[in-house]
């Protein structure tokens, strides 16, 4: 199928990259944009989803660079999260494969509709830096592996779930922890991505074709977001959430 549309295919993809990268590196979800693309092509589940972490790493780690040349990233207070969020990703990859998922697709939108819910009902909440709730270290033990184990055992929403968490416990403001967020992405997308190469499914030609196209929109995403702050994040961010809600719920109960 693939090779029958290569003339109109690799623009579209490019497209699509630029699109869920612009989106992705705003407020994340970029994977609601990329993985139905992908998988229209006609390739596995699998090799959609290899191919998908490829292009959407591109673009995460573009992102993450741009805020860190913007200053918003003191990487000092990461090395702590980054470990623990790998090691929780390794051991989520490795469950995913023990234990059932079912449940856990009940439970997340309804954790993501508590995260919604908080962000609509609070309006002011992440405007500015407020005080935090926990320490650091513990935060990053913590959270660091939940979230990383999440990530490598199921993934959708875990942007969302770090925006939260770093604004709930930490007091960061939006900006802030959008940025910080998309370290964490990154991690657990390598991580992820190794996995994926290993066992053959990644589409090389399609994955770079959309990764050429998401480091450009996560160049813009980023523009975009220093630019216009909360004012376009916050909105941008409820939109995702509640896509994503939709998304789980339709693939859960449909």
């Amino acid at each position: 199928m693939i090779e029958l549309v290569s003339h109109y295919l690799f623009p579209l993809l490019f497209l699509t990259g630029m699109v869920a990268g612009t989106i992705d590196a705003i407020a994340g979800g970029g994977g609601l944009i990329a993985l139905p693309v992908l998988l229209s092509t006609g390739m596995s589940p699998a090799m959609a989803l290899g191919t998908n972490k490829l292009q959407s790493m591109c673009g995460t780690a573009i992102a993450a660079h741009s805020y860190y040349r913007h200053g918003l990233i003191d990487p000092k207070k990461l090395l702590r999260g980054l470990i623990f969020c790998f090691g929780g990703a390794i051991l989520g990859a490795i469950a995913s494969q023990a234990i059932s998922s079912e449940l856990l697709k009940k439970i997340i939108p309804v954790l993501l509709f508590l995260v919604l819910l908080y962000s609509i009902f609070t309006p002011h909440v992440g405007h500015e830096d407020s005080a935090p709730k926990i320490n650091e270290k513990w935060f990053y033990t913590i959270i660091g592996s939940l979230l990383g184990f999440y990530d490598g055992f199921l993934g959708p929403g875990v942007g969302a779930f770090w925006v939260f968490s770093f604004i709930f416990f930490l007091g960061y403001n939006l900006f802030k922890a959008t940025a910080y967020t998309k370290i964490f992405n990154v991690t657990t997308n390598i991580t992820a991505m190794i996995c994926f190469a290993i066992g053959n499914n990644i589409d090389y030609r399609l994955g770079l074709c959309m990764a050429a196209g998401q480091i450009i929109g996560g160049k813009l995403g980023v523009h975009l977001a220093i630019k216009k702050g909360t004012r376009l994040i916050r909105p941008v961010f409820i939109i995702v959430v509640s896509i994503t809600i939709g998304t789980l719920l339709y693939k859960t109960y449909a």
